[in-house]
């Protein structure tokens, strides 16, 4: 074999791929499947609970679930207490005023059964369990100082994700907005997802928390923070949701279609707390606070007007998940598959009784300046695919109309 001599310059190799940059992958131990609530009990003694702190809604309460949680757990031996002062998009006075119930009745492990507002509301009571304060002296990132309680959240709705990512959406109601707080410390310890509880959902519910979890998906496949690890769980997620979604809509007790989803949601909460979201949270966020509307409602109208946007800086990434949701886009340039998954997303919406503008959810050209300021402060903007000035998120708005 010919050797080659020690002073001698090395060939010229091919340039090869880039290395992926380095990520961290954040997830809670996960237990699913049908009838598995009781399994949150357990978690509860594992993790040293004698008082736990129950969160939940009235609503929820009425369908039963949560009285099912709470005979599991004086099953185990413990003494829940049970705190329902909630609303939808949980006010900042409303988890303050949980937190005083949690101190009063010397709460240890924090569980939420419920939908995205009742999870953000168990983190922030867990948040000022550990911490103090104000909850809205914590908006923005890693602003939590002090190791917070155990947190177990057991979903009922399919979508918001909140039941395994590091956020806590809460609304301040001196400004009228949404802050978003962000931090490790805020992914809970366990999630349950017992599609079961998908059931009792009203018709609005489903359509709105299914269109959020697609909205995640794509979000976290196009977000600057992407990587191999939330790129898998985007694509199953935006696959499952255009796969099940209406069906769910139709025939509400399917139990595959409802797995299917619930699935959905976990494969898009997965995504989205370690990729984070993009330009269609941080508007949504906005309107959400101002006017108190579901928030997956109006992810879904805002959705297709923000593809197109990001699709106009890369297109490449919208080619996955067009074919995700099986769209015809092999041979087809990259911007052709962004109009098509804007417009597929728009088709879908129509199905499941969403609106096509702001205007029907309440929101006004007088609005647009104020929303649009509010929105360049929100940390879902810093990952999103394309930079986005006052005037464009401004131009969004107008066009979303």
């Amino acid at each position: 074999m010919e050797q080659r001599r020690i002073d001698e310059p090395l060939p010229e190799r091919e340039p090869g791929p880039p290395h992926p940059r380095l990520s961290k992958f954040h997830a809670p131990e996960i237990v699913f499947g049908p009838n598995s609530l009781p399994e949150a009990a357990y978690a509860a003694a594992r993790l040293g609970a004698r008082r736990p702190f129950v969160v939940t809604d009235p609503g929820l309460s009425e369908a039963g679930w949560p009285a099912e949680l709470l005979d599991r757990l004086r099953q185990t031996g413990l003494r829940p207490q049970l705190w329902l002062d909630l609303t939808p998009n949980p006010k900042d006075h409303e988890i303050e005023d949980g937190y005083q119930r949690y101190a009063a009745a010397g709460c240890d492990v924090v569980l939420g059964i419920g939908g995205g507002s009742v999870i953000d509301a168990a983190k922030g009571v867990a948040l000022l369990a550990a911490n103090g304060g104000r909850i809205l002296d914590y908006e923005g990132i890693d602003k939590i100082a002090n190791p917070i309680p155990p947190l177990i959240m057991i979903p009922s709705t399919s979508g918001t994700g909140a039941d395994v990512s590091q956020f806590c959406i809460v609304t301040d109601t001196a400004r009228n907005t949404k802050i978003t707080i962000m931090g490790r410390a805020l992914v809970p310890d366990v999630s349950v997802i017992d599609p079961r509880l998908l059931v009792t959902m009203p018709e609005w519910l489903n359509a709105a928390t299914g269109l959020d979890a697609l909205t995640h998906g794509i979000e976290a496949f196009v977000s600057l923070a992407h990587g191999p690890l939330t790129d898998h769980h985007a694509l199953q997620a935006v696959s499952m949701v255009t796969g099940n979604l209406a069906r769910t809509m139709v025939r509400p007790d399917d139990s595959a279609a409802r797995s299917a989803m619930a699935q959905a949601a976990l494969e898009a909460g997965l995504a989205f707390t370690n990729a984070i979201l993009g330009a269609t949270h941080a508007m949504s966020h906005q309107v959400g606070g101002m006017l108190d509307l579901p928030h997956g409602v109006i992810n879904g109208v805002l959705l297709p007007h923000v593809i197109r946007f990001n699709g106009a800086a890369t297109p490449e990434r919208f080619l996955p998940i067009a074919q995700a949701m099986g769209l015809p886009v092999a041979g087809a340039p990259a911007e052709d598959a962004v109009e098509m998954v804007a417009e597929a997303i728009r088709k879908l919406g129509d199905e499941v009784g969403v609106p096509s503008g702001l205007s029907a959810l309440g929101v006004t050209a007088e609005d647009i300046p104020r929303l649009s300021q509010l929105t360049l402060g929100d940390a879902c903007l810093t990952t999103n695919p394309r930079p986005a000035s006052a005037d464009d998120v401004a131009a969004l708005f107008r066009a979303a109309l």
